[in-house]
């Protein structure tokens, strides 16, 4: 690995300063940036993926619907539409995306979601659909600079934070680490429960943020196994096959090896499942011995499945899916702050 890394460090630099000279473009106001008729807040990261992104996008839109009118604006990845689409509980997932799909399913009219790839144009046909709207929250647009953000918030994995990775594709940053410079908020995720004061403040350090810029602390809080099927609540079995198709299961493995014994199928981030992937799984299911044996897999991964012409093909089989949400440490001040870039723009 560190030898393929010391060989790819040359186009690394290249695609940094591409991106560099993209960003300087921007701070100068050479490329323009467009402010829409509500606040914005906007969540994502230096990295490709596997920060806890969409647990904390949902968090935020739970949070703020409680207090504003509030909509969500996802490019929509893996789609195959185009241009702008708004998203209802029961749209193909194909359409619109597994993550805009999961927020309109999970808050069910309470909020409204849309994609569009050009942010500044979803943006505007969203708040020209609903004019009520006091806040839109971009889901992964902290490179989508085009449109105006009231709040910047940067995420960043414990684990494996920017401040020891490298530009792609040496690396998994998508530009260099002083990108950094935008964030007006940081919360650092998927950390180890009851860190100490101590370890926080060495990490903090490591970050180099400026002390105007709060820092935040998040752990993943699992809940209950929900079935695909019926909706019915159970705890892990005995034994249980872990199937997921996100960037970063390693968390989720280690929950599920705390009370049973794991074999995980992992698939690429976004995967879109076939009738062989679910023919493989199946296969390897009925090759576990215990009684006590359940097929365990993302919410993501679970809107995917059930919104497909494989929904049928789970029927005979015990499918459940791993709730899961955030805790934040200070999360009263975190609120405080999100809210008063809301009501600054009222």
């Amino acid at each position: 690995m560190f030898l393929l890394r010391i060989i790819l460090f040359p186009f690394s630099l290249i695609y940094g300063l591409i991106m560099a000279i993209r960003n300087w473009l921007f701070d100068r106001n050479i490329k323009p940036v467009m402010k829409v008729d509500s606040a914005v807040i906007s969540v994502g990261n230096l990295s490709v993926g596997g920060t806890g992104k969409t647990p904390h996008v949902e968090y935020l839109l739970r949070s703020l619907s409680q207090q504003f009118k509030t909509a969500a604006l996802s490019r929509g990845y893996g789609r195959k539409s185009k241009g702008f689409v708004e998203v209802l509980s029961s749209a193909e997932v194909t359409q619109v995306g597994d993550e805009a799909l999961n927020y309109a399913q999970k808050f069910d009219g309470k909020i409204n979601v849309a994609v569009c790839e050009k942010r500044v144009e979803g943006a505007q046909q969203l708040l020209q659909n609903h004019p009520e709207t006091e806040v839109v929250v971009l889901d992964d647009a902290y490179q989508h600079r085009y449109i105006h953000r009231d709040c910047n918030i940067l995420l960043t994995e414990y684990n494996k934070p920017f401040f020891r990775d490298f530009v792609l594709p040496a690396g998994r940053l998508r530009e260099f680490r002083s990108g950094k410079k935008r964030a007006d908020v940081v919360i650092v995720t998927k950390s180890p429960q009851s860190l100490e004061q101590r370890q926080k403040d060495s990490f903090i350090k490591g970050l180099g943020m400026p002390n105007s810029v709060p820092v935040f602390f998040s752990e993943i809080a699992y809940g209950a196994m929900i079935s695909l099927q019926t909706k019915a609540v159970k705890k892990a079995s005995e034994e249980v096959l872990l199937v997921t198709g996100i960037g970063n299961p390693q968390p989720l493995i280690e929950h599920l090896e705390l009370t049973s014994k794991v074999t995980h199928l992992k698939f690429g981030d976004h995967h879109d499942y076939t009738i062989k992937d679910i023919e493989k799984i199946h296969k390897l299911f009925d090759t576990f011995v215990s009684a006590e044996k359940m097929i365990v897999t993302t919410e993501k991964d679970a809107v995917r499945l059930l919104n497909s012409a494989l929904k049928t093909k789970l029927a005979d089989y015990p499918w459940y899916f791993q709730e899961m949400t955030v805790k934040i440490d200070d999360e009263s001040k975190l609120l405080k702050k999100i809210y008063s870039y809301v009501k600054s723009n009222q």
